[in-house]
């Protein structure tokens, strides 16, 4: 197949087209620079792509978005992030739906942010969204990709939960202070933290584009869900650190103000029912298995640096 791919500099972007190109797929980027080889153009904000390079795409993956932690959350901030995800959305999923010759599927991201802070209570793709930002952003950009549907492209909403790999997003920051030997568990510890290894979501992703019968929000998350606490320990023993000096929820509060709320104190127990229905296997449903084959990775990368 021919996919297009936006956000492919990003965490998840890297392995996915190692993943399709390594499958045979062809893969055209999605970028905001013009004259890059191999891409299609397009500037969301000012509500420009390059239609005519998209007539002869079979499939769509669009992961682009500015990073929820990468910034404390100002005002301007939470609108930055929305509309990366939800104005890219739109004119990605209109341009689409007015092509002579549509794609056959776009999978557009979303996050299990969209439930919101729920508890121990069991989330599978028909609960309820929650509230706050990150349900309202959430709920928005599923909404975003409503022209695609209606226009008769089937639509998959991968419900991404916490992306754990050896380069970039949450784990190498969690791991900072477990190396120190300051780790420990954040707030209570009983919040639960829905996660994936991140060559088990690039899987997920072409699993979405290649299953017909995958429609609407799939639970991109393994099926070891565990709590923070959990989480502290394995963790700990995975890098041989104690585990004992805990982050008082207060003190997360002062130094990540809203978004400590939404990232390090909510809860969120997600199960993936429609993948696992579908027929997916995952290869990390242990937390332990899953942190060590990425901190040996780490290990003989650096290594070889050497």
């Amino acid at each position: 197949m021919n996919i297009l791919v936006s956000g492919s500099s990003g965490l998840i972007g890297p392995a996915l087209i190692s993943l399709l190109t390594g499958e045979g797929h062809e893969v055209l980027r999605l970028v905001r620079r013009k004259d890059v080889p191999g891409s299609v153009f397009w500037d969301p904000a000012g509500d420009v792509i390059d239609r005519n390079r998209l007539e002869a795409v079979d499939a769509v993956v669009h992961l682009a978005g500015e990073n929820i932690a990468g910034r404390r959350w100002t005002a301007a901030q939470k609108a930055k992030i929305r509309d990366s995800r939800v104005t890219g959305t739109r004119l990605l999923s209109e341009t689409l739906a007015a092509l002579e010759r549509r794609p056959q599927v776009m999978v557009s991201a979303s996050a299990i942010g969209y439930y919101g802070d729920r508890g121990s209570e069991v989330l599978r793709e028909n609960s309820s969204s929650g509230v706050g930002f990150l349900s309202d952003v959430c709920r928005d950009w599923e909404a975003a990709a409503d022209p695609a549907e209606h226009a008769g492209i089937r639509v998959v909403h991968p419900r991404i939960g916490i992306v754990l790999a050896k380069d970039g997003g949450a784990l190498p920051k969690m791991a900072l202070p477990f190396k120190s030997g300051v780790g420990g568990k954040i707030g209570s510890g009983r919040q639960y933290m829905s996660w994936i290894a991140l060559d088990d979501l690039a899987r997920v992703i072409l699993f979405c584009v290649e299953t017909p019968s995958l429609l609407g929000p799939v639970n991109a998350v393994a099926t070891g869900t565990v709590t923070n606490a959990e989480f502290t320990k394995v963790l700990g023993r995975v890098l041989s650190r104690p585990t004992v000096l805990p982050l008082p929820a207060f003190a997360a509060k002062i130094a990540f103000g809203e978004m400590a709320d939404a990232l390090l104190l909510a809860s969120a127990r997600v199960e993936p029912a429609k993948l696992l229905a579908a027929g997916f296997r995952f290869r990390h449903e242990d937390l332990e298995e899953a942190l060590r084959a990425i901190f040996t990775a780490e290990t003989r990368s650096t290594q070889r640096a050497r």
